[in-house]
This record gives structure tokens, C-alpha cells and sequence, in this order.
């Protein structure tokens, strides 16, 4: 069956991949993207509609939402894909750090203001995490702008944390009224992702020649996304997991299975957005 499926940061990497396959499986497939002419290229090649919005700003992430509750009366999946590193530490217009913006508060406002047309389409949601959580995130409740010893790599791993834990307590809250979220690792995929970031290293593991040839490709990365995407939520895999490799991961930051740290990112993430935090939990406690 043919689904209505929105990827975030699909002009390029796993996002236009996913976009590539899921099109031509015929899937109604629509790109979201920040840089309008990759945007553009990647909606024609997969014959997709496109919107170009620029999660640094919170406004037109809002903007976004609305122009998609207009022309989707209907979506299947939410696939929260839009992310990156950056370099020096850098604020929103709207006053948070750019990462923490980007890569969880941006798609943690989308999201919410998609859930009446997510909750009534039985829709999946996808997070595109990173296994940089386990490795170099530490979540401070108090301090998700990273006031207090940023660094980049810091920064990026306390956000796809972030990710990981808004996935959780969204299936925690609206599985019941027919939600079902999940994350995932892609793996290191050699992509344009780390070019913004100060660290030697990363820019060696992503954009060194030899290295991206020993490192996973953007198509087989999106394996996942689109496995995620196109089996049904709590029937071809689990509602409320992070996955690598296709499996549930079982080497997981501590903080990832704390619900009491899932409930408190996502009272304090919306009150950063400013949208309500007395939504109704659907779901058991």
C-alpha cells in the first residue's frame, strides 16, 4: 500500500537516498530541506512535492507545519531525519545552541504540531539518532544549550541523545491514540555531514577519500529508514525502540532508559518551544 511518507533533511545523504528508494517503490514521498537548489534536484529526480525550511529557525519550522497540515490531510510517516554538527558554538535566532535547535527542538516542535494529523493517520515517526548518544552524550537537563564545557562532538552526542528519549516518551504519551515512534543508528555513512565541525577527526572519518570508502554508503544507511518506514509500527518492529543494525541496540547510554529523564526533556523542550505541556498521556504511565 501506497503511504504519504514527510523526510526531513532529504536534499542529500540518507535522507535523499531514503527519498530515492521510497519513490520508486511509489510511495507519495515529500522533501524537506534547507538549501532550496538540492532541495529542488532531489524533489525532481524523485518527481516529489518539496518544502524548504531551515530548522534554525523555530519559526519556520512552524511554518513548515502549517503549509503540511494544508496539503496532507493524510500522513503515514514522519520521518525526522534533519540534523548535523557544528562548530563553534553558535546561537538561534530563536536564542538556543545550534545543535540542540537543529537536531532535537525543531523536529520535537514539528512533530507536536503535526499530532492531530499523525495521531488520526496511525502514523510512524521516525528519529535518525546516532550511537555518538552512547559514546560522547551526557544529557544536563538544566544546560541543553550546553553552557557548561561545550564542545562540538559533546553537543551533537547530548542532542541525538535527546532524540532517543523524545522517541521514548512520544510512544509513552500517544501510542495509545495510535502513534508509533522509533530511532535509529545509521551507522558512519560518508556523507557531507561533519563538514562544519572543528574536530580533526571527524572531518578525517567523514571526508577523507580513502576512509569514506571503508565507511557506509548514504543508500545503504537508509536500509534502515526505509525498513522503519515501510513495515507497520508494533507489528514489523517495536513501537518506543532505538534500532542499529535493524535490531533493537542493546549497547544504549544509561540515561536512554530513564522515563523519569524522557518526561522531563520533553516538559522542558516544550516550554523552549513554547507549546502546552499538558497534553493528554494516552498511553499507561
Amino acid at each position: 500500500m501506497s503511504k504519504t511518507i514527510i523526510i526531513t533533511g532529504s536534499s542529500d545523504g540518507i535522507g535523499a537516498a531514503a527519498a530515492r528508494r521510497l519513490s520508486a517503490d511509489g510511495h507519495t514521498v515529500v522533501i524537506v530541506g534547507r538549501s532550496h537548489d538540492k532541495t529542488v534536484a532531489v524533489a525532481r529526480e524523485t518527481r516529489s512535492d518539496f518544502f524548504v525550511a531551515d530548522f534554525a529557525s523555530l519559526d519556520e519550522v512552524r511554518h513548515l507545519a502549517a503549509e503540511i497540515i494544508q496539503r496532507y490531510p493524510r500522513v503515514d510517516v514522519l520521518a525526522n531525519n534533519a540534523g548535523g554538527v557544528f562548530g563553534e558554538a553558535s546561537r538561534t535566532i530563536d536564542g538556543f545552541e545550534k545543535t540542540i535547535q537543529v537536531n532535537h527542538l525543531a523536529p520535537f516542535l514539528l512533530t507536536n504540531l503535526l499530532l492531530p494529523v499523525l495521531t488520526a493517520s496511525h502514523a510512524s515517526v521516525i528519529q535518525t539518532a546516532s550511537d555518538a548518544a552512547r559514546i560522547s552524550g551526557t544529557l544536563v537537563i538544566d544546560d541543553l544549550n550546553n553552557d557548561r564545557g561545550r564542545s562540538a562532538i559533546r553537543a551533537y552526542g547530548d542532542a541525538k541523545l535527546a532524540n532517543i528519549l523524545f522517541t521514548a516518551e512520544l510512544q509513552r504519551r500517544f501510542g495509545g491514540s495510535g502513534i508509533s515512534a522509533a530511532a535509529f543508528h545509521p551507522g558512519t555513512v560518508a556523507s557531507n555531514f561533519a563538514a562544519a565541525t572543528p574536530s580533526r577527526g571527524m572531518r578525517l572519518v567523514y571526508g577523507n577519500p580513502l576512509v569514506r570508502r571503508l565507511i557506509t554508503t548514504p543508500a545503504k544507511a537508509a536500509e534502515q529508514l526505509v525498513w522503519l518506514a515501510t513495515e507497520e509500527g508494533g507489528v514489523g518492529w517495536e513501537a518506543g525502540a532505538y534500532y542499529e543494525k535493524g535490531r533493537v541496540a542493546k549497547k544504549v547510554h544509561p540515561q536512554t532508559t530513564s522515563i523519569e529523564l524522557a518526561k522531563e526533556l520533553w516538559e522542558v523542550s516544550a516550554r523552549m518551544v513554547g507549546i502546552s505541556t499538558s497534553l493528554d498521556i494516552s498511553a499507561e504511565s
